[in-house]
């Protein structure tokens, strides 16, 4: 792609220092150039820092006090200079052509403001069998409606509005339900572009009792499309 556009890809990490850099390098590796890529430390107390720095050449490195996952995710905004954001947990990578496909439907759909690829789970390998049991895994491929595959125009995100700060979990459905509303348009590729980690510490399993802020999201949305019917 000629005089291709900058995008701006977002990193937030807590305590993450055993999979930073691998989430790190998939970004750098990406077929797909210009790219900047910002982590936001969210008060880690292990050595995600030091991981960070160790590509201080390539990244641009922010520390906020622990303030959740959405709140990193807008400093990350705030700070980036691209036309277009995408975000990676820091748990998680991509696979190489990740951006180039993303970029070639905006560039040849200008409708779509937004695209999702397709994600595939897998035990982290340093788990043992007792505790792969527990972490459920599903074996296919499965739609990737997550900010780790989502690449945004950046007007369309700064539209929507940023994530929600005040939630434990699911702020990019909060996001996303938004974006339904107010009529984005998205497209979800059938190619891989993700791969989920499952591990001990993922967010989900940490705050299992943080799930009720599904429900409340869900409500949300109905009252919304209940008010404007």
């Amino acid at each position: 792609m000629q005089n291709s556009p900058l995008v701006s890809v977002i990193i937030p990490v807590y305590n993450c220092d055993r999979y930073l850099a691998e989430a790190i390098e998939s970004v750098l590796n990406q077929t797909y150039q210009p790219i900047e890529t910002i982590i936001v430390n969210d008060g880690s107390t292990d050595r995600s820092a030091e991981i960070a720095q160790k590509f201080s050449a390539s990244v641009r490195y922010y520390y906020q006090p622990q303030s959740g996952a959405g709140a990193a995710r807008n400093y990350g905004t705030d700070v980036a200079q691209g036309n277009f954001f995408a975000f990676l947990d820091a748990d998680d990578f991509w696979v190489q052509d990740k951006l180039i496909r993303q970029m070639q439907v905006l560039e040849n759909e200008p409708e779509i403001d937004m695209v999702f690829g397709h994600i595939q789970q897998f035990h982290s390998p340093e788990l043992d069998e007792t505790v792969k049991n527990k972490i459920h895994c599903p074996p296919g491929l499965m739609a990737g409606y997550h900010p780790g595959t989502m690449l945004v125009k950046r007007e369309t995100f700064e539209r929507v509005g940023k994530f929600e700060t005040h939630l434990q979990m699911g702020e990019f459905i909060s996001w996303y339900s938004l974006a339904t509303d107010l009529g984005i348009r998205a497209k979800m590729l059938p190619e891989l572009l993700m791969w989920r980690r499952l591990h001990e510490t993922n967010l989900g399993i940490r705050q299992r009792e943080s799930r009720t802020d599904y429900v409340r999201l869900i409500k949300a949305s109905l009252d919304r499309r209940r008010a404007k019917n």
